[in-house]
């Protein structure tokens, strides 16, 4: 009998197994492939036995994942007896005025992937800490270096609260209690997540010989919701939804007022897909330009 490698430590004891993969983590995962092109339109997918084995779960569970994907008009020809096909005019499930809302998690990386496909990428972003941007552009980032996608120039510019106002969010819930270690670990994440995505793409430019410019600048408000312009023809827009949440600093549990932002539903709207997404999408645009060129200022991702 063969023994799984994975599962035994070098002195032959077991190690505890990896937790299985949910239904929805499946989708994710599947979902990703078909946005990458890895999948493409009319091609059949693997069987549900080989997608089993490759996952590491039931036959339930993959069914479970391919039916979200068909509600999503990802798939077709979902049966028990043959593999699943993946649907013509991806695109437009995924875009289009009656496609549904997902979390940023889940919706602003393909988004942001598909807009890499144009010479010129333009993305403009406001946002509270960017950690949804810089997990987003991990994957065009890795198509980029794999040759499978090479634009000429990319711009982006991101608008983030100021380090020197007084945070609406996150702020601890009791107001006697020291708010400034809240600001302070929000200040640092900030930091951290512009600085990565700063490095990342200006690498480019040494890696590839892309045009990348990419500028911050900081807001004298904390914004209520999150806002992504992608090549001036799509903008997706979400709420911050506050939920009470308790944060450990330095062993010490703290109750704050905070937002997931990545989970965050986010609502899709495009040039070309009727007035009303029209008119936002240029409202939008509007709005961003107006806030960058007026009482926006120089942001350093710094203390």
């Amino acid at each position: 009998m063969a023994v799984d490698p994975e599962r035994v430590a070098v002195n032959g004891r077991k190690r505890a197994q990896r937790p299985q993969l949910s239904h929805r983590e499946v989708a994710d995962e599947l979902r990703s492939r078909i946005l990458s092109g890895e999948l493409r339109a009319g091609e059949r997918m693997p069987t549900q036995a080989r997608l089993a084995d490759e996952f590491g779960v039931e036959r339930g569970t993959v069914r479970q994942a391919l039916r979200i994907l068909q509600s999503e008009n990802l798939l077709s020809n979902i049966s028990k007896g043959s593999p699943a096909t993946v649907a013509e005019g991806v695109e437009k499930a995924l875009t289009g005025p009656a496609a549904p809302p997902r979390t940023t998690m889940v919706a602003l990386s393909s988004r942001i992937t598909a807009a890499f496909s144009a010479p010129h990428v333009e993305i403009d972003a406001l946002c509270l800490t960017a950690v949804s941007l810089t997990l987003a552009m991990g994957e065009p980032l890795r198509l980029i270096h794999e040759g499978r996608l090479k634009p000429a120039r990319i711009d982006v510019r991101v608008l983030l609260p100021s380090r020197d106002i007084d945070l609406a969010f996150p702020a601890a819930v009791d107001a006697t209690e020291d708010g400034e270690r809240v600001r302070r670990r929000w200040l640092a994440q900030r930091n951290a997540q512009g600085q990565v995505l700063k490095h990342n793409l200006l690498a480019l430019r040494g890696t590839h010989g892309i045009d990348v410019h990419i500028t911050f600048r900081a807001l004298p408000f904390t914004p209520p919701v999150k806002l992504y312009l992608l090549n001036e023809a799509e903008a997706l827009f979400a709420y911050y939804t506050l939920a009470r949440r308790g944060v450990e600093f330095d062993s010490e549990y703290l109750e704050t007022y905070d937002a997931e932002g990545t989970q965050s539903m986010l609502f899709a709207f495009e040039q070309g897909e009727g007035l009303r997404a029209t008119t936002f999408v240029e409202q939008s645009h509007l709005w961003f330009n107006a806030l960058w060129e007026t009482i926006s200022s120089e942001l350093v991702l710094t203390g």
